[in-house]
């Protein structure tokens, strides 16, 4: 802090000093008229009918408020003084009318020091909130995470350097505008936090985003959202955003700050192993369809041509022995048995309806397979008007629904179980249920591995290949309920 002398020398230098000192000499002028001007009256005023001289010492509210405004509280506080000095002579020595002027004196000096109060504390407030707009700013431009901040008026209070490498716009282009869109948009439209700011509801923001948009599950009243922008970068980049609405202390909205990630190297790496995965479950689907056909027409027909090598022994029977006759009977249905098991692995390896009539006669197939051989009865509903999939679509659909009532047979316990496929507007969802002994599920579906529920981790990767949604209900002892939504 400077010494005192230079703080002094600081204040007589400044022209606000001498124009509170010249109102002061004007008020004492006006207390003491006779005194200092030699006139007859005691107040200048006298001749408006003015003689009980309140116009004079509510006149001195005038460099007390003026000294406190311009200098601050201290002094504002030393203005009463210096008012309340020029004023109390009078008060007791000239003024005909004692208690009104005590009354006035004392309005004035509390007027004045409420005045002085009210102008320190909205300078406080005043200072507080730039101290904290300058702690944003260093917040925000120290970041390493692209953001910018809107206020009320959606005009753009802060843009960060992270976010100038992000999209070639430097702050000074784009500070104090509503342009904000520029920088993922070719033309003008919100941006998320424009409609933070406007109080959007989320049938509004579904407008702009679509379903690639959710609620935050951290802050109330933040959306966050995954999408492709085609003018950032030479090529377009993948981003993942959020906003968050920014309060005051009452709770009121004053804008929003929206914090952007690229995510283009994560969604190529997904985008590649997607195609991966689709190429491996395509030469798996290949494979198996190659194994079927190789235990339809060699192994199949190998043990058709065995048992009717059988049967022509059949002449000759009565020239065995009834052991020798019995081992026939039992060579004949055991390899009747392994010819319906190789006829009923070529079908679970690849359906030969499904190829031929289509999804729908595939899983009716499938249903009474399960019925025929372990005794499960198997509901099939198929509701809403009836649309066919791409190939690839519905071979995946019919996996899932193939693993989902193996899992049935397999861990539910359940004697029934109900397969639905229900068409919609622009999507199909398929359902299977069942009112077996159920399981605790892990806490998110991308857990399912480290669980070790490796089939419905393989169903849920087989969706995501065709932009389908997976989802499972269940609980032990309450059954288990798979259900999974594909676009048409």
């Amino acid at each position: 802090m400077p010494p005192l002398s230079s703080r002094v020398s600081k204040v007589i230098r400044n022209r606000h000093f001498w124009l509170v000192v010249v109102l002061f000499a004007l008020g004492v002028i006006l207390h003491y008229p006779q005194e200092i001007l030699g006139t007859e009256s005691t107040s200048l005023f006298a001749s408006l009918g003015l003689t009980r001289h309140a116009a004079e010492r509510v006149y001195m509210l005038l460099p007390v408020t003026y000294a406190g405004f311009i200098f601050g509280l201290k002094a504002g506080l030393v203005s009463l003084g210096v008012a309340l000095a020029i004023m109390l002579p009078r008060v007791f020595l000239v003024s005909l009318y004692l208690p009104d002027a005590l009354l006035e004196t004392s309005g004035v000096i509390l007027v004045g020091g409420v005045v002085n109060l009210w102008f320190h504390f909205h300078r406080r407030d005043i200072s507080q909130r730039k101290s904290a707009e300058e702690m944003l700013t260093k917040i925000i431009d120290g970041s390493s995470i692209p953001a910018f901040v809107l206020n009320k008026q959606h005009t753009v209070t802060h843009w960060n350097t992270a976010l100038e490498s992000l999209s070639a716009i430097k702050k000074g282009e784009i500070i104090g505008t509503d342009e904000q869109w520029r920088a993922f948009y070719p033309e003008k439209r919100p941006v998320m936090a424009d409609l933070i700011v406007d109080g959007a509801t989320p049938n509004e923001i579904a407008a702009h985003y679509g379903a690639k948009y959710k609620k935050s599950k951290l802050i109330e009243g933040a959306y966050e959202a995954e999408d492709w922008f085609s003018v950032l970068g030479r090529e377009g980049r993948w981003l993942h955003f959020a906003a968050s609405p920014i309060k005051d202390n009452s709770g009121e909205l004053i804008g929003a700050i929206e914090t952007l990630e690229d995510v283009t190297e994560r969604k190529n790496a997904e985008e590649s192993l997607h195609r991966y995965l689709r190429e491996i479950t395509r030469a798996q689907e290949e494979e198996r369809k190659r194994i079927a056909r190789e235990l339809h027409d060699d192994t199949a027909q190998d043990l058709v041509m065995l048992l009717r090598q059988v049967d022509k022994l059949a002449p000759a029977i009565d020239k065995l022995s009834p052991p020798n006759v019995e081992l026939m009977e039992e060579l004949r249905k055991q390899a009747a048995k392994i010819m319906d098991g190789v006829h009923r692995f070529s079908q679970d390896l690849r359906p030969s309806v499904l190829d031929d009539l289509g999804l729908i006669p595939a899983l009716e197939w499938l249903a009474s397979d399960l019925t025929e051989h372990f005794g499960i009865a198997v509901e099939m509903k198929v509701l809403g008007s009836v649309r066919r999939f791409s190939p690839e679509t519905e071979l995946v659909v019919f996996r899932i629904a193939q693993e989902a009532l193996r899992n049935v047979w397999k861990h539910s316990g359940a004697a029934k179980a109900r397969v639905t496929l229900k068409f919609g507007d622009g999507r199909a969802v398929l359902t299977v249920e069942d009112e077996g002994k159920g399981f605790e599920l892990p806490g998110r579906m991308d857990a399912l591995t480290v669980a070790g529920k490796l089939g419905l981790a393989g169903m849920q990767e087989r969706a995501e290949l065709i932009g389908g949604k997976l989802s499972l209900q269940s609980e032990p002892g309450k059954g288990t309920t798979l259900t999974l939504e594909v676009p048409i």
